[in-house]
């Protein structure tokens, strides 16, 4: 699953770089072009804030809870055996490392660095966003239903309060059940030692227990 994770989160964030050069090179800042209709444009613009150019002006708040992020989503890595936490995971790693690549190494400087954003669809929302920022949301919305459909990082379904109650209450069931189940357990057992024991040569099988219960003959 780590290796699931990290090839999501490379393909995010590659794919995002790659893009985001060529949007710096190519198309003109602060200009609207339209790709299809009013339903995809590109509208390049530099973001000193958040996702969807939220917050701007607060960049180095932004670089500092990426990093932790990053590290708590590393340190994660060790649970992991769940596929679908492992894209989640992916997608937000890859998409907080695209903006937080950003951050760290683009104009005006370290650590506050302009986002590049260029994804404009009216019809859906006014904000101007990357793919990184569609990784992130992506990822937030598999969150989602990993919660409704109760799934464990470390792999199957968590437990619910009710199942759990449940089998808590068959633990602590009657002791003298147990017992009597305990007790079955052990003449089935002892019935199968005396069915395993040899007989001599020429003695039909239980002839030494006959013996033994009527004395030497």
């Amino acid at each position: 699953m780590p290796l699931l994770l990290v090839a999501v989160a490379a393909t995010v964030l590659i794919s995002d770089q790659i893009v985001k050069n060529w949007v710096v090179a190519t198309l003109p800042e602060g200009e609207t072009v339209p790709v299809l209709g009013g339903f995809l444009q590109w509208h390049f613009v530099r973001n000193p804030g958040a996702a969807f150019s939220i917050a701007s002006g607060q960049t180095w708040i932004f670089t500092i809870l990426s990093a932790i992020v990053v590290g708590v989503i590393i340190w994660q890595i060790r649970r992991l055996r769940s596929v679908p936490w492992a894209l989640f995971l992916g997608l937000l790693l890859g998409g907080v490392l695209g903006n937080l690549t950003d951050r760290l190494t683009r104009e005006p400087g370290f650590p506050e660095g302009h986002v590049i954003d260029f994804i404009l669809t009216p019809w859906m929302m006014p904000a101007i966003y990357n793919i990184a920022d569609i990784g992130i949301v992506s990822g937030m919305i598999l969150f989602v239903l990993i919660t409704i459909f109760g799934l464990s990082i470390e792999g199957g379904r968590e437990k619910r309060g009710a199942e759990a109650e449940g089998e808590a209450e068959a633990e602590a069931a009657d002791p003298e059940v147990a017992d009597a189940s305990d007790g079955v357990a052990d003449a089935a057992d002892g019935a199968a030692d005396a069915a395993d024991a040899p007989a001599r040569p020429g003695q039909a099988p239980g002839a030494t227990e006959e013996r033994s219960a009527g004395g030497t003959p």
